[in-house]
């Protein structure tokens, strides 16, 4: 008999939207093995949920890929304010406790950013007795906190009660789910029991991200150009000034940067290209689908963040994993966990962290071994099969539900 699952996910997209789609891989898995899911999401700019009836009362639902969706009417994108953010992190957790109470769900998964989805979670815990898994996208407080800079930034105060939120998820919940090693030190640091840990990496739609995409380029890009792309935020947490800073060492080398996404720093960033006549490229977002193509289409991907120490084993960028999954080599200037993977399947060049010539240098080597390029987007694709199949991940996400679930049962069985 299957179970009844709330999986709370804010930021929620199918493929047709231009974010990830770890939530709707994981639920489509979940549905196919035979258990009713009802996933409660808000509406997050890039995301498509599949939904398009109106909203009544708040919210409107529908079927997608199997399992049940709730849409919350929340618009949310990172180009809001902080406080407008945290207004709608908390309008949030206030519809989903709702849910979380309104009928008694086998288990519930609490998906993380933002911290607040673990409110109902706890909630329904305390009040009904209903087991959770928490998973950890993003490690908050800690990668606000490094982030943030005297007089901007999250408050400490905020941060403070953000930590007490994220030890009790971390403590109460039966099974914590991080997406690095480096995230599931921060759980264990906050009181997980290391048996209740599991690290589930972020991953990528091999079938999507393959042989098969249909190539193109963007208008205005030269067929004999090399193509690095990166796709994801325009944020100040991704560094983008350092590519720029590297094009205006690659003018008239073939080479063009192309810039894909949408973020408070877009603006000035195009702004900046326009002035200098720099060679790169701007896209709003891009759905999967249309992503795929553009990915076989180009010839290097692009993985940058901002020189933040923190971000060396505390991030999962999905760009990384569909570069990989797309046979792309990939230049970096991440250190830690991607690092390393880039060594250890040979499929691409890290430079350190803020270090434009770098990039340059690296985007140039590139450039003059074509040959070069296409071994490491063999090995690319091998590293992504061996170690970013979200298809596999999923299932590893199905067989945790369901021994969390199972333990629970039987727990509930024992009890006086």
């Amino acid at each position: 008999m299957g179970l009844a699952i709330l999986y709370l996910h804010q930021h929620f997209s199918t493929p047709d939207g231009a974010t990830a789609t770890r939530a709707y891989n994981h639920a489509t898995a979940l549905a196919e093995a035979g258990h009713a899911v009802t996933l409660a999401c808000g509406r997050y700019a890039g995301g498509a949920t599949g939904l398009d009836g109106p909203f009544r009362h708040g919210q409107r639902r529908g079927e997608v890929a199997g399992f049940e969706l709730v849409e919350f009417d929340l618009p949310y994108g990172n180009a809001q304010p902080l406080a407008r953010r945290s207004l709608v992190f908390l309008r949030y957790a206030i519809a989903a406790s709702h849910l979380a109470l309104a009928r008694r769900w086998d288990l519930i998964i609490a998906s993380s950013t933002p911290p607040t989805v673990a409110i109902p979670a706890l909630l329904a815990r305390r009040l009904r007795g209903t087991p959770f898994l928490f998973e950890i996208r993003d490690p908050w407080p800690e990668l606000p906190a490094a982030l943030s800079k005297p007089g901007d930034g999250v408050p400490g105060p905020v941060l403070g009660a953000i930590g007490r939120l994220v030890d009790a998820a971390c403590r109460q919940a039966a099974t914590v789910v991080a997406l690095t090693e480096g995230m599931a030190r921060t759980a264990l640091a906050r009181g997980t029991d290391p048996d209740r840990l599991r690290v589930l990496p972020q991953g990528a739609d091999l079938a999507l991200f393959g042989p098969d995409a249909r190539p193109w380029r963007p208008e205005g890009v030269g067929a004999q150009e090399m193509l690095a792309v990166y796709a994801g935020a325009h944020g100040r947490a991704n560094g983008l000034g350092v590519l720029l800073d590297a094009a205006a060492r690659l003018r008239g080398t073939g080479i063009r940067i192309l810039l894909v996404g949408d973020g408070a720093e877009k603006p000035a960033l195009m702004a900046r290209a326009t002035a200098e006549d720099l060679p790169v490229t701007f896209l709003a977002p891009l759905p999967k689908r249309r992503l795929a193509g553009l990915l076989a289409g180009a010839d290097v991907g692009l993985l940058c963040l901002a020189p933040v120490p923190e971000f060396a084993e505390w991030t999962a960028p999905n760009k990384l994993a569909e570069c990989l999954a797309a046979g792309l080599p990939v230049v970096a200037n991440v250190p830690g966990r991607a690092q390393r993977l880039l060594a250890e399947g040979a499929c691409g060049l890290s430079v350190p962290p803020g270090d434009a010539d770098g990039l340059a240098a690296a985007l140039l080597a590139m450039a003059d071994d074509p040959a070069r390029r296409r071994i490491m987007g063999r090995a690319a694709r091998r590293l992504a099969e061996r170690y970013f199949d979200t298809r596999q991940i999923a299932a590893r996400l199905v067989a945790t539900v369901e021994a969390v679930a199972g333990h629970a049962t039987q727990a509930r069985a024992l009890a006086p």
